[in-house]
């Protein structure tokens, strides 16, 4: 799905990677599930690219519904997937805290745990090798995608930004729809280590006053990245 020149989106409200469209390559941000592979393949072709146009996989943070196909990118095309420090051993499917109590509904709670299903969530791909980043970096990769660390969802959680494109990547940093109560709009994102911390994160982000901010759940929002941080400082 194209949101704009240059900037695809993989996937639906209730999991989403993306993509950053560039002549000499393509960077694609966060692999969504195992599954999400077919989406991958069928969006670059509809682009007349095909796997061989991958330059590099920018995972937000390193749970299961986020490193979905990084892995067979890596291994069958020799693709780097770049992940902060903090999460690297997470993203090589290292233990996780167990999350604390959480709000759900039954229907929404059922329609992610049925697509995750589909999408081979059953079966999680981790990492076998990472190339780690520490935050303020710029990649060397289609786009120049800009490295911001936003701790609190989990210890190695970032954004990225993309200028050439206006938008920031946030991963599980915030959310448009909560994948277990269905409600929308921008909010804390569930499963959160650290919830205060995730929340206070969201502020680096302000200065890049991009007017996409991309979240790994949820629709894509385009009202500018500062209305969306104080959208979810209310929320919380």
């Amino acid at each position: 799905m194209e949101l704009a020149p240059n900037l695809h989106r993989i996937g639906n409200d209730i999991v989403a990677a993306y993509l950053v469209v560039a002549p000499e390559g393509i960077t694609v941000i966060d692999a969504g599930l195992p599954g999400s592979w077919h989406d991958l393949v069928a969006e670059l072709a509809s682009m007349g690219r095909s796997l061989e146009d991958v330059r590099g996989v920018v995972l937000t943070h390193g749970d299961s519904d986020h490193v979905g196909f990084a892995e067979r990118l890596r291994r069958e095309r020799g693709v780097p997937v770049y992940v902060h420090a903090a999460d690297a051993a997470r993203a090589k499917g290292g233990d996780k805290p167990k999350a604390g109590k959480q709000s759900m509904r039954l229907g929404p709670l059922l329609g992610f745990v049925g697509y995750s299903m589909r999408k081979g969530g059953l079966r999680t791909n981790w990492l076998t090798e990472v190339v780690e980043v520490h935050g303020g970096e710029t990649l060397d990769l289609p786009g120049a995608p800009r490295i911001i660390s936003t701790p609190g969802h989990s210890p190695g959680s970032i954004a990225v930004f993309v200028a050439a494109v206006d938008a920031v990547f946030v991963g599980d940093g915030l959310t448009t729809r909560h994948v277990l109560t269905g409600r929308t709009g921008p909010a804390p994102a569930p499963f959160t280590d650290e919830p205060e911390q995730a929340v206070r994160s969201l502020r680096a982000l302000v200065d890049t006053n991009a007017r996409w901010v991309l979240p790994g759940h949820g629709a894509p929002w385009s009202g500018g990245v500062a209305a969306a941080v104080q959208a979810v400082e209310r929320a919380a």
